[in-house]
C-alpha cells in the first residue's frame, strides 16, 4: 500500500470550498492508501504572530479534520511542532539547496513583485521563515517516505523543489536515502465557486462558512449571485454557480432531476437557492454537529494530536538515524 502525507496549515475554520478542494480529497485517499496528516503549526508562524490566535486555529483546524472524517485509528495526525527530527532535517536540507532555488519560490517571488509595484525595499517584509518555508516543507515531506503529496495547485511547486532538493543529497552520497515523491493534485482544487462566481477565496470575501448553523447557511446561500434571468425563462445550468456547487452535494439522480427543472424553465432562482439549501444542509449537519462536540472537549482534540506525535516520532528517529549515518554525523 501508497503512503500519502498531507500537510495542513492552521488558518481558521475552513469554508466549502477548503473542504470540496482539499479536505476531501485527500480523506477519499484513505481508502486506498497509508495516510498521514500533519498540522503545520510552524509554518502558520510566518503569517500569525498573537500566541492565542495559533493556538486557537490549530485546534479549530484539527477538528475540522476530525469532524470531516479523519479517523486516528486509522490515519496518522500529528502536529509539525511535535517532531523536532523534522527541524534537524530542514538543517541538513538547507546545506543542499541553493539559493537559486529559494529565489524561484512562487511566494518569494510575489513579495518581491509586490514591494516593487509599492516602491518599497525589494525585501520589505520578508521573513526567513517564508524565504526558506519549502525547505521546511521538503523536510516534512522527506521525512516520512511519502509516495503521495496530496496539494492544490499553489503548493504544486514546493514538492517539486522537495524533489529537487533530495536529488541534491542522494546524488552527492549515491544514495536513495531520500525517496522521492509525487506531487497528486486535488483535482476540481480551482473550480470551487464562491458567492460571486469567482473561487472561492477568504480573501474575495465570498466563502460559505463549512460549520454555519443552518440559518446562517441559508442566508449565505441566498446571496449567490445570479443573473436577470425571470422565472418562466429556462437556465443552463453549465453556466450557473448554484447548480455547480451542487452537484457537488447531492446524488446522480437529484443532479439530473434539477437539471431537468432549470431546462424546462418556471424555476426562479430562489428555489435553485433552496434546493443547493437543503442538499448542503443535510451533507454538512452531521459534521457540524461533531465539529461543535470536538470543540466543546478540546482536551479529546489535545489527546489525538498527542497519541499521533507519539505514533510519528519513532518513525522521524528511524529516519533521521539512517540519514545522520549517510552524512557522518551517528
Amino acid at each position: 500500500m501508497k503512503t500519502a502525507l498531507t500537510g495542513i496549515k492552521p488558518t481558521g475554520t475552513p469554508h466549502i470550498g477548503n473542504y470540496l478542494g482539499a479536505i476531501k480529497p485527500a480523506l477519499e485517499l484513505s481508502k486506498s492508501c497509508e495516510t498521514r496528516y500533519f498540522i503545520a503549526d510552524y509554518h502558520a508562524l510566518n503569517t500569525c504572530k498573537d500566541a492565542e490566535e495559533l493556538r486557537s486555529m490549530t485546534l479549530e483546524i484539527a477538528a475540522a479534520w476530525l469532524a470531516c472524517g479523519l479517523d486516528p485509528e486509522k490515519s496518522l495526525i500529528y502536529r509539525q511542532s511535535s517532531i523536532p527530527q523534522t527541524f534537524e532535517l530542514a538543517t541538513i536540507l538547507m546545506a543542499f539547496t541553493p539559493k537559486g532555488l529559494m529565489n524561484r519560490a512562487h511566494a518569494y517571488k510575489a513579495m518581491l513583485q509586490s514591494n516593487h509595484e509599492a516602491n518599497r525595499d525589494p525585501d520589505d517584509g520578508v521573513n526567513m521563515g517564508l524565504f526558506t518555508y519549502p525547505i521546511l516543507m521538503a523536510a516534512d515531506i522527506l521525512l516520512f517516505d511519502p509516495d503521495l503529496v496530496p496539494v492544490g495547485s499553489d503548493q504544486f511547486q514546493h514538492v517539486e523543489m522537495a524533489v529537487d532538493i533530495a536529488q541534491s543529497f542522494n546524488y552527492v552520497y549515491q544514495t536513495e536515502g531520500l525517496k522521492l515523491p509525487k506531487a497528486l493534485a486535488h483535482e476540481g482544487a480551482e473550480t470551487v465557486v464562491g458567492l460571486d462566481g469567482r473561487k472561492m477565496s477568504k480573501s474575495y470575501g465570498n466563502v460559505i462558512p463549512l460549520f454555519a448553523g443552518s440559518k446562517q447557511l441559508r442566508k449565505t446561500i441566498m446571496k449567490i449571485v445570479t443573473n436577470s434571468q425571470g422565472i418562466e425563462e429556462p437556465k443552463n445550468p453549465d453556466e450557473c454557480n448554484i447548480f455547480a456547487l451542487y452537484k457537488n452535494f447531492a446524488t446522480e439522480e437529484q443532479i439530473e432531476a434539477l437539471k431537468v427543472r432549470y431546462l424546462a424553465g418556471g424555476m426562479g432562482w430562489g428555489h435553485a437557492k433552496q434546493e443547493l439549501f437543503e442538499r448542503m444542509d443535510e451533507v454538512l449537519t452531521p459534521f457540524r454537529e461533531r465539529y461543535n462536540e470536538l470543540m466543546a472537549n478540546q482536551d479529546y482534540i489535545h489527546q489525538i494530536l498527542r497519541e499521533g506525535s507519539e505514533k510519528a516520532i519513532p518513525l522521524a528517529e528511524k529516519k533521521i538515524k539512517e540519514l545522520r549515518r549517510i552524512i557522518g554525523i551517528d
